[in-house]
């Protein structure tokens, strides 16, 4: 028995992956370069700060390319992140690479606001409710 992904799903995976990616272009008025390297830098940042059980859930509810960025080069024992947004910050910045014009807090809360739009009103609450307020700063309740 052969199981088959058809080529209609995934072209919509790589629509929906290409639709985050310019929503946030357009948002901090990046290239698209830009926008997919920030969006995996914060995705990266996240998975790793999250509880491995929050971790499964938020990507339960990612569009599939977006779940593959997600998990690309995680090393379940190696936990980068410390939990306070300077670190949460720095992470991003160390994955992101640092470029002095930009903003990361604001850069970051686009991402947040990205996913707001993007996924369960009720996984958001889990995923912001397990991180430390400071945090929560950047990932104001939509």
């Amino acid at each position: 028995m052969t199981h088959s992904v058809s080529h209609s799903s995934i072209t919509h995976s790589a629509e929906q992956a290409q639709q985050w990616v310019n929503e946030l272009a357009k948002d901090l008025d990046w290239n698209e370069q830009s926008a997919f390297r920030l969006l995996k830098s914060v995705l990266h940042a996240l998975r790793d700060w999250l509880s491995p059980e929050e971790m499964a859930d938020l990507s339960a509810q990612l569009p599939t390319l977006i779940r593959g960025i997600y998990f690309e080069g995680w090393n379940a024992s190696q936990l980068v992140c410390e939990r306070k947004k300077r670190d949460f910050v720095i992470c991003v910045r160390k994955n992101f690479g640092y470029e002095p014009e930009i903003d990361v807090d604001k850069a970051i809360s686009a991402v947040f606001k990205l996913l707001d739009r993007h996924i369960s009103h009720g996984e958001i609450v889990q995923v912001r409710n397990s991180m430390k307020k400071s945090l929560r700063e950047l990932w104001p309740e939509g």
